[in-house]
């Protein structure tokens, strides 16, 4: 790629050398940001005007306070985070706007510069992170002619369009690539993997027929024989927030089975709180299931670690596995369409996803009776899936690759080290 002809030193470490004719200064010489205006959700009236807080649009309003276009940073909340208007828009009291009425400088270009500061990384306020406006202006930043400064932004817009679009596709494959792993399971725990064997109507119209030898059982039929082998958490007054200090028995979590992650978290309990809660315990091998929010999401609990108890977001599910194997059982509920419509429908809530435990106990389980098929199930998946797994993560390492190149490709022109000036007729 060209670059300028001659260059001079910025005295910035991170910008390091910038074309000879370009300044080096405060950011607070090259525009202003103003504050935005309070404006509750109650006191927004029926518009087309976008209400942006820290993190992005919030609603719409009537009327705007900016004129177009306008950069919105982030002030308390997603502090430093900046987000682009091409309309006029209403920014809210947690976030500072740049329009033309507080720059000179081309906004889109602008727009491009201010990531590169990174000020979602420094704050005054560690109680409540917030961005000062002072500290932002202190920052060095290079500035090219206002010429410049357009074929900088028109070179970029096309780049990194570029580069979203191809991210875009990678990232539209993944989720093809998930949808054909989910099938694959689906179809090998709903209808086995014989595809000549005798079938018979389940009696569940969206499940239809299964193979003639499986059964159908609800999922109090096929637990162990013993009592709180199916556990809902503690209730909230339980386990209260005063209740959890930095070490002791561990509290697992949601994030625990969504991860598939029982090293992280630092939730514990005294021993004293243990032994009154000893009846949540966790033990390996029990199958451990999110029961509000992101519900039916499950993972099996492993052995050698920190001995704890279930945090009142999870249900703890102990099968006899005589009946049922836990990989099984972990592939059906993590999969299958029939135990997700089944949770979905059964969950009791309309502004928060919710299993009880109760609830829990009446869902049914397709499965074959016999072990060892249960068994070469699981190894059928393993071997089909892996291969589909390993695809999706060279195509996450492509796009974090892309996204890498895309950054340091905006700072490389910013900060003039590659020229542009020609590109975009060129391009």
């Amino acid at each position: 790629m060209k670059r300028y002809q001659t260059y001079k030193d910025s005295g910035v470490e991170w910008i390091g050398e910038i074309p000879a004719h370009w300044s080096a200064l405060r950011l607070k010489w090259v525009c202003n940001f103003l504050y935005g205006e309070s404006l509750s959700a109650q006191e927004r009236e029926d518009g087309i005007i976008p209400v942006y807080g820290s993190n992005g649009i919030v609603g719409y309003h009537n009327r705007s306070i900016t004129e177009k276009p306008c950069i919105i940073v982030g002030r308390k909340g997603s502090f430093g985070k900046v987000t682009f208007s091409e309309k006029k828009c209403y920014p809210i009291d947690t976030t500072y706007y740049i329009d033309c009425t507080s720059t000179k400088n081309y906004m889109r270009w602008l727009w491009y510069l201010l990531p590169l500061l990174k000020m979602d990384e420094f704050s005054r306020d560690s109680a409540v992170p917030g961005l000062n406006r002072e500290d932002a202006y202190r920052n060095i930043v290079t500035l090219p002619s206002s010429y410049e400064q357009q074929q900088i932004a028109a070179y970029l817009d096309r780049k990194t369009t570029q580069i979203d679009d191809l991210i875009s596709k990678k990232q539209k494959l993944i989720e093809l690539l998930k949808e054909e792993r989910s099938a694959i399971i689906n179809q090998a725990v709903t209808k086995g993997l014989n595809p000549d064997a005798p079938m018979k109507d389940s009696g569940i119209e969206r499940l239809g027929e299964i193979p003639a030898h499986w059964e159908i059982k609800k999922i109090k039929y096929l637990l162990k024989n013993k009592k709180g082998a199916l556990k809902t958490g503690p209730f909230g007054s339980q386990l209260k927030n005063s209740d959890l200090s930095s070490k002791g028995f561990k509290v697992y979590n949601q994030r625990s089975v969504l991860d598939k992650d029982f090293d992280s978290g630092d939730s514990f309990i005294s021993n004293e709180k243990f032994l009154e809660l000893r009846d949540f315990e966790v033990f390996p091998g029990d199958l451990l299931l999110t029961s509000r929010g992101t519900i039916g999401k499950c993972a099996i609990f492993p052995s050698k670690k920190i001995r704890g108890i279930l945090h009142p977001c999870l249900i703890r599910i102990q099968f006899d596995h005589d009946l049922i194997i836990n990989d099984y059982a972990e592939l059906f509920i993590q999969n299958s369409r029939l135990f997700a419509e089944s949770i979905a429908f059964n969950s009791n809530a309309t502004t928060i996803a919710v299993i009880y435990g109760h609830t829990l106990r009446d869902v049914d389980l397709v499965f074959p009776p016999n072990i060892k098929e249960q068994n070469g199930i699981v190894m059928f998946i393993e071997k089909q899936t892996i291969k589909i797994d390993q695809t999706i993560s060279k195509i996450e390492k492509q796009i974090d690759l892309l996204k890498e190149f895309r950054t340091a490709l905006i700072s490389e022109v910013v900060t003039g080290k590659i020229d542009v000036r020609d590109e975009e007729s060129n391009g």
